[in-house]
């Protein structure tokens, strides 16, 4: 856990402080800038001047340059110095007594009124409340009493402000603010001077050691605590870090963030605040004074004076990233973060963290240098560069220098382990499919989407070809031999439409389709060939590869046609399709493709063109004749054909139907289609004689007339219903056939469809001979019929009626005066005089010509006009 942070360099030598006088030790030191003052036993105060220099190691040195040096006449030894810049003074404990000093000459202050006497210690309030500029708020301790005095000192005097009493003798005393932070003879403890409110923290024993109060930053105290412990105190007296662990014998402490030195009998420890651990130990003997000023740390002996150099952060975070201390490292970045300019620190703290992930990443622990990489906004080109032949050749990157790691490429880090290998490349695979499409992928996107498909190919990665079939900037120089290296050719073949180059992507696909390329990973590539195909935008394509396509299967083959864009109310011509009829032409060659492409103009995409519907029935009738000359025919296919043809001869009325019969008239099977055809051209007795007598099919007779009538009027209905109850009951064939089968379909036919026919005419046709049981549901229902409309027509009379009487009504209304109308009145419309008496009252009782008043456009309602004679 150790790290080189600080260095101790010799500042002030024994021989430039007393020469050749052994009996003389140093007692304070007091750091001003570039002055530095010694007070010694032998009451003198000895003034420096230090001059710092970098070595060629950049380590800093001091050369010492003695300005002047006073005796102050009292024989004892100076206890205390503090500096007082502003006012150039300097503030000295001697004898038990606070003076005054010029800091250039070190004389005296002449006036009389700078001096405070029985003081035991005393320390400047770093955060003065006072506004004033040219004074120096210091709190003192009496030597005499309980009392902790705070006194205002000015260039040539001070003022006693405030004085604050104790429960004990105070020993050691730091002032932040308000707040006084006290070493009593038996605890320490936090005062407001202000307000008088105390705080105790922790028992100490003064007597068995000695106790230190160290300010360290706003309202916050460094403390020796019992069990060697330096614990931290804010003004609350609560301890918001936790404490270093150092020896029982310190006698000093100071605080150069992050770390916390202390001095003991023999040696200096450095603590992180961190993470409060020991992280250097410096050799220091006869030492007596440590003190910080203004973040430099000088340590004493009895003799010589040093200053304890902190190595710069940067070394000492790389110094821990060498020792892959990675969370050491990151802790000491973080924490120096308020000692840092924010620009420097942003820039400082990316280069570690992305330091730090590589050297997880070597170690494996990809989790941890994923978020490093991410947060520390790494160059994703860094780490695509440590994969040999990942990088495009036409990329310009080049690696960060200094060197954010070690590693020549992946075989050195990995150092022929194949595992390794292949987890660094797993993990590569997953942290940029996750940075692709984020702002760190920026600028770079051809060369993370060029190593990714890489990646992708040489592992079988199933997620290449998600890849290729989605927005993509991976080039196309690098990424083919790639593909074809690895034998991914229907992935190439994405790649290659992806950059619009259809027809190459396409003649790789038919060399995997018939053989001379081997790549398994689509099964189903034919389909997906005739899919493209069927999507294309380029109809040379589609003219170049459809016969290959139809010659392995026509009925998959003409997907190719079926699945192109068609107009919605017509067929029509666009850039991007092929015309309908350049492919019917086509596929003449392709019997069974050109049906089902005739079957997906007409009976899917409803294209209303009557060379279509007939091309299509000829091609079912074909078909049907086709299946039926077979020896012998086979049954469940002509059914199948005949049924399609049968569909469309109903369904469809824009086929020429003599064409139709003419080709079927002479096939004595096809009687069903020949009845439709018949219908189609309103020819209905032909129809229903070839149903009733030659096929004798009864139900489909009722059928062809259900068929024959829908959406015709209800008189139309009735007849064809009659046609075939004639057809039924015709007189001119022989009685035995009447009376037969043809009775009870004539019976079945009024029974079921009584509702349609006319009971009186149904009447006259039926036999005399037949009962009133076997019609009975006939007859019940044309009665129940008969009554219905009787009825009916009663009600719309009754309603008639009382419409004309509220008519009448309104007329009368109209007519309660009389209107005069002669020879000398004219109309208002026309302006002509009345010839004749007839006459329509406008609204206020106005005559008009009639004729005037049916040639204007009237608003009014009907009932506004009367009708008069004189």
């Amino acid at each position: 856990m150790s790290v080189k942070a600080f260095e101790l360099v010799p500042a002030v030598e024994r021989e430039l402080l007393m020469g050749d006088k052994a009996r003389i030790n140093i007692e304070c030191i007091e750091c001003c800038g570039k002055h530095l003052y010694v007070g010694t036993n032998d009451c003198f105060i000895h003034h420096f001047l230090l001059e710092e220099h970098a070595t060629t190691k950049g380590m800093l040195s001091y050369t010492v340059q003695k300005l002047l040096f006073k005796y102050l006449g009292l024989k004892k030894p100076v206890e205390a110095l503090k500096a007082a810049s502003a006012l150039e003074r300097i503030i000295v404990l001697c004898d038990a007594t606070v003076s005054v000093i010029d800091m250039i000459t070190l004389e005296p202050v002449p006036s009389g009124g700078a001096k405070i006497k029985g003081v035991a210690a005393f320390c400047v309030n770093e955060n003065p409340v006072n506004g004033d500029p040219f004074c120096v708020e210091i709190g003192v301790l009496s030597a005499r009493r309980r009392t902790v005095q705070i006194y205002m000192v000015y260039e040539d005097r001070v003022q006693l402000v405030k004085e604050v009493n104790t429960p004990e003798q105070p020993c050691a005393v730091s002032l932040d603010g308000y707040f006084l932070c006290l070493a009593l003879s038996t605890q320490y403890m936090i005062l407001n001077y202000s307000t008088g409110a105390a705080q105790d923290l922790f028992p100490y024993d003064s007597e068995e050691r000695k106790p230190i109060v160290k300010r360290i930053g706003r309202e916050e105290f460094l403390l020796a605590a019992p069990g060697g412990l330096g614990m931290f105190a804010n003004a609350e007296g609560i301890s918001q870090r936790a404490p270093v662990n150092w020896s029982e014998s310190v006698m000093g402490a100071a605080v150069c963030f992050p770390y916390v030195v202390a001095l003991d009998e023999g040696f200096v420890t450095i603590h992180s605040m961190l993470d409060q651990q020991l992280k250097q130990t410096l050799s220091f003997r006869d030492g007596h004074i440590l003190q910080d000023f203004e973040g430099k740390v000088v340590l004493a002996s009895t003799k010589a004076v040093y200053v304890l150099v902190p190595l710069p952060l940067e070394r000492q975070i790389q110094e821990l990233l060498a020792g892959h201390r990675v969370e050491e490292a990151l802790a000491l970045t973080e924490g120096a973060r308020r000692n840092i300019p924010k620009d420097k620190f942003q820039i400082l703290h990316r280069r570690i963290l992305q330091q730090a992930g590589f050297i997880q990443f070597g170690q494996l622990q990809f989790l941890e240098a994923k978020e490093h990489f991410r947060t520390g906004q790494l160059d994703v080109r860094e780490l695509i560069s440590l994969y040999p032949l990942l990088l495009p050749a036409s990329s310009s990157f080049a690696r960060c220098h200094p060197a954010l790691h070690g590693f020549a490429d992946l075989n050195h880090l990995a150092q022929g382990d194949q595992d390794k290998v292949q987890r660094c490349k797993r993990f590569l695979i997953t942290y940029l499919g996750e940075v692709r499409s984020t702002e760190g992928a920026n600028g770079c996107r051809e060369d993370v989407d060029t190593a990714l498909l890489k990646l992708y190919a040489e592992q079988d990665h199933e997620s290449l070809l998600d890849l290729l079939a989605s927005p993509n900037a991976c080039l196309l120089a690098d990424s083919a031999p790639w593909l074809e290296k690895h034998h991914k050719y229907f992935a190439l073949g994405l790649l290659y439409h992806y950059n619009g180059q259809d027809s190459a992507a396409l003649q790789l696909w038919v060399r995997i389709v018939n053989g001379d390329l081997q790549d398994s990973t689509r099964s189903d590539l034919y389909e997906y060939i005739v899919d493209f195909l069927g999507f294309c935008s380029n109809p040379d394509l589609v003219w170049k590869y459809a016969d290959w396509a139809l010659q392995r299967d026509q009925t998959i083959g003409v997907q190719i046609f079926t699945r192109r864009p068609v107009g919605q109310d017509q067929v029509k011509e666009q850039k991007d399709q092929v015309n309908p009829d350049d492919v019917i032409t086509y596929l003449g060659k392709h019997s069974q493709a050109l049906l089902l492409y005739l079957e997906h103009l007409v009976l899917g995409r409803r294209i209303q063109k009557e060379k279509l519907h007939t091309h299509l029935a000829v091609q079912y009738t074909d078909r049907v004749l086709s299946l039926l000359s077979q020896s012998p025919p086979v049954d469940q296919q002509v059914s199948v054909a005949r049924d399609k043809l049968q569909l469309l001869l109903r369904e469809s009325s824009l086929y020429r139907v003599q064409l139709l019969l003419g080709k079927i008239q002479e096939c004595d099977q096809l009687f069903l289609e020949r009845a439709t055809l018949h219908g189609k051209l309103e020819e209905h007795d032909k129809a229903l004689h070839i149903l009733v007598h030659q096929l004798k099919d009864f139900p489909a007779a009722e059928a062809y007339c259900v068929w024959g009538s829908a959406s015709r009027d209800p008189a139309y209905q009735q007849s064809l219903f009659h046609l075939l109850l004639g057809v039924y009951l015709d007189r001119d064939l022989p009685s035995s056939t009447v009376t037969g089968e043809l009775e009870m379909a004539a019976v079945d036919l009024l029974n079921r469809h009584g509702e349609v026919f006319d009971a009186v005419r149904v009447l006259d046709l039926l036999p005399e001979g037949w009962s009133l049981q076997l019609l009975r549901p006939f007859l019940g229902r044309a009665l129940r019929g008969s009554m219905h409309a009787c009825r009916t027509s009663q009600v719309a009379l009754g309603l008639a009626r009382s419409e004309n009487l509220q008519l009448q009504h309104d007329r009368l209304k109209q007519r309660r005066s009389p209107v005069l109308v002669s020879q000398k009145k004219g109309c208002v419309l026309c302006h002509n005089t009345f010839s004749e008496p007839d006459c329509v009252c406008l609204p206020g009782g106005v005559p008009v010509h009639t004729h005037c008043a049916a040639q204007r456009v009237v608003r009014d309602s009907p009932g506004a006009y009367s009708e008069t004679q004189s």
